[in-house]
């Protein structure tokens, strides 16, 4: 959400950020349709305060009493026209996008994303390379077609040692994180319509949520989601900021509008698992707090061995709620390409506005706090393991910082017969 006294003050400014990101709402009408806000709080406020002078002389001027009487109509009719229409710009305001920082790029689509750097060496093989599909096959770690058996398609299991060889990158990661200062969390999975909306999921991504019948409740598609609104309504002190949290936990998302979109394997599905970090600082930290979460998500990647790129996300692939924004793209060798594992985003104040978190100092200093929104580590990092450590003979190797995890340092093929 933005702040409101930004359309007041200057309707350009937000005219032509919605236009830079494809927000088609008519801020014109919106202007106005606040103005009339603002003009009938003012004849509201002013009736109140003679409805509560004339209240003070009802016992000695009866010609008072039948003034507030005949007043209590038209403060009624009053107040309920203001209700309508804060209602009104309310629901148009929730569908203004963020600001965006100067450093995002113009572009249209991920295929715009700038890149920041390269980091690794893409394996070469002596063998064409399989994808993790291929490989899970072959290994046995991975089943699509029971997933859609039981469930539908784009739900699968990890299997065996490629559920073992998952968990423990999981483990591995949220203590990491835990390292650099993360409180870890095990949160809800499942969020009412006013998280969603906070967090700003609501109403820009509704066709991506799975919402349970009959209840105020929807299976989140990141532990973002229930970490953010954690806080929701609550006023932080200042010199405990920033607060770094982390939560493993199984992601829901409908996929709607990825219809031919590259799906084979695992890398798209309605179901997979995430550890996400979540910091609250002050506003003029949120720029260091970004980078914070970046250097995490590369040391994790550096860590894991996984050749990757760092691309400054364009305005096209830009969430509405999002200020600044970089995927991790990692190299998958039997896909041929880079693809996105992780993503971080400075939120700025559009999530604490929707709900409500805000922080004070000792100095009496106070405002609204920034979040900053970063995966750790996805199974599509798991599925870059697979691609990226595969042998002439399909098996894997384990990479060596989970092997204290895994229990072995390598996934062979089962026997034959």
């Amino acid at each position: 959400m933005i702040d409101i006294r930004i359309l007041r003050e200057n309707p350009e400014l937000v005219k032509s950020n919605a236009k830079r990101r494809g927000c088609d709402l008519d801020i014109d009408a919106l202007y106005q349709q606040d103005q009339q806000f603002l003009a009938v709080t003012r004849e509201v406020e002013e009736l109140r305060a003679e409805r509560n002078r004339l209240s003070k002389e009802c016992q000695k001027n009866p010609e008072a009493r039948e003034q507030v009487k005949a007043m209590k109509g038209v403060l009624a009719e009053k107040e309920t026209k203001l209700e309508e229409l804060k209602a009104a710009v309310e629901e148009k305001l929730s569908w203004l996008p963020n600001f965006l920082s100067d450093e995002c790029p113009a572009g249209e689509s991920d295929a715009d994303n700038q890149p920041v750097r390269f980091v690794g060496e893409k394996p070469a093989f002596e063998f064409k390379a399989r994808d993790h599909q291929e490989i899970g096959d072959i290994l046995g770690i991975i089943d699509t077609q029971r997933g859609a058996k039981v469930a539908q398609s784009g739900f699968y299991y990890w299997v065996g040692q490629g559920a073992i060889l998952t968990q423990a990158m999981y483990f591995w990661a949220q203590k990491v994180l835990v390292q650099r200062g993360f409180t870890l969390m095990m949160s809800p999975v499942a969020a009412k319509a006013r998280t969603l909306f906070g967090t700003g999921y609501l109403p820009f991504f509704k066709d991506q949520i799975y919402a349970l019948q009959d209840q105020d409740l929807a299976l989140i598609g990141t532990a973002e989601q229930t970490l953010v609104a954690y806080h929701a309504d609550e006023t932080l002190d200042g010199a405990t900021l920033p607060r770094c949290y982390a939560a493993y936990t199984p992601c829901f998302r409908t996929e709607a509008g990825s219809y031919g979109k590259e799906s084979r394997g695992i890398f798209r599905v309605h179901q997979f698992h995430k550890v996400e970090q979540i910091v609250f600082c002050k506003p003029e930290e949120s720029p260091k707090y970004h980078e914070f979460c970046l250097e995490n998500e590369e040391f994790l990647l550096q860590q894991l061995g996984i050749p990757y790129r760092v691309v400054n996300v364009c305005v096209g692939d830009m969430g509405a709620p999002g200020y600044k924004k970089y995927d991790i793209e990692a190299w998958y060798p039997g896909f041929g390409s880079y693809r996105e594992v992780t993503s971080n985003t400075n939120l700025t104040e559009f999530q604490s506005r929707r709900l409500n978190i805000r922080y004070k100092d000792a100095d009496g200093t106070r405002g609204y706090v920034h979040t900053i929104s970063a995966t750790g580590c996805t199974d599509r990092c798991v599925c870059a393991i697979l691609e990226n450590f595969q042998q002439a003979d399909g098996s894997v190797v384990v990479p060596e910082v989970l092997r204290p995890y895994t229990g072995f340092d390598r996934i062979v093929p089962p026997a034959k017969g």
